[in-house]
């Protein structure tokens, strides 16, 4: 089971007192489809390349109460369509961390898709080192440990290379890469996210992560399997599981039943009891 009892030791950190966060808003990287004051533990979601917070609510809205959502809202994207993107795994990785610190008055797992599993475990290596607390779990989906994985350079292709990427994945409707300034403005969006991965150097950490890590691959995921998913074993001291789901890299949204089902069961929430569902398109 989860150990749930909340830290002691954060009566005062980053320039002042750690309010509870009934008080104090999120930071405008967050959003939180549902408040539940009195979760366990609240479950931190790093979307995809191209991915936003909304990608998430589709399975995030099926989560028992002991568990509470919060998405990582990137930049350039959504409500957030006119704040300049990020340029760099650095840029995230600290302006989450920072934004994560009054949400710590509760333990916290990270959750990460794609792209976003490597953010996540950036963002537990940085929570380690500014001595905050680390989170409980890691669950990492569609992608290999950050060290393991392959890296291209889909960023600096032409448009139409970046829309057969798209199609690949089958993760845009082709009615949206249909029409030219849909297209443009979800392109804007996945060059900048693709640049952001492609270029990025995983920090090479002195000691593994303590937490424990789930992987969630897709069983017909072209860049993740179980024999990828075996790679985040060398990136923490905890135990590793891998789950599989019938599907290809976005399986998320098609499984998000049997997700929410593997979730309560890695984090030790036994409480199954879950609020109505959310529309299904994400």
């Amino acid at each position: 089971m989860l150990e749930v009892s909340r830290p002691k030791s954060l009566k005062k950190i980053k320039n002042g007192a750690l309010m509870s966060i009934a008080h104090q808003d999120l930071s405008g990287w967050f959003r939180r489809p549902v408040k539940r004051p009195d979760a366990q533990v609240r479950l931190i979601c790093f979307p995809h390349a191209g991915g936003a917070a909304s990608s998430f609510r589709p399975w995030q809205r099926l989560l028992p109460a002991g568990i509470e959502p919060v998405s990582v809202q990137y930049p350039g994207r959504e409500d957030r369509f006119a704040d300049p993107f990020v340029g760099s795994m650095d840029d995230v990785v600290h302006a989450v961390v920072d934004g994560l610190v009054p949400l710590l008055d509760r333990p916290l797992a990270l959750f990460g898709h794609s792209m976003g599993s490597a953010i996540a475990y950036e963002v537990a290596l940085e929570l380690r080192r500014r001595s905050l607390p680390e989170p409980v779990r890691l669950l990492a989906s569609g992608r290999p440990s950050p060290h393991h994985a392959a890296v291209g350079d889909i960023h600096l292709q032409k448009d139409a290379a970046v829309t057969a990427e798209l199609m690949r994945y089958g993760s845009t409707p082709v009615e949206v890469l249909s029409d030219p300034e849909l297209r443009a403005t979800v392109l804007r969006c996945v060059r900048n996210d693709y640049r952001l991965i492609e270029t990025y150097k995983p920090r090479q950490a002195v000691d593994p992560l303590d937490c424990p890590i789930s992987v969630l691959v897709g069983t017909e995921d072209p860049e993740c399997g179980e024999v990828e998913a075996k790679t985040w074993g060398s990136v923490t001291a905890g135990s590793l599981t891998i789950t599989a789901f019938d599907g290809g890299h976005f399986f998320l949204v098609p499984q998000r039943t049997r997700l929410v089902e593997t979730i309560c069961r890695e984090l030790g929430v036994v409480d199954t009891t879950t609020t109505s569902a959310w529309p299904s398109t994400p």
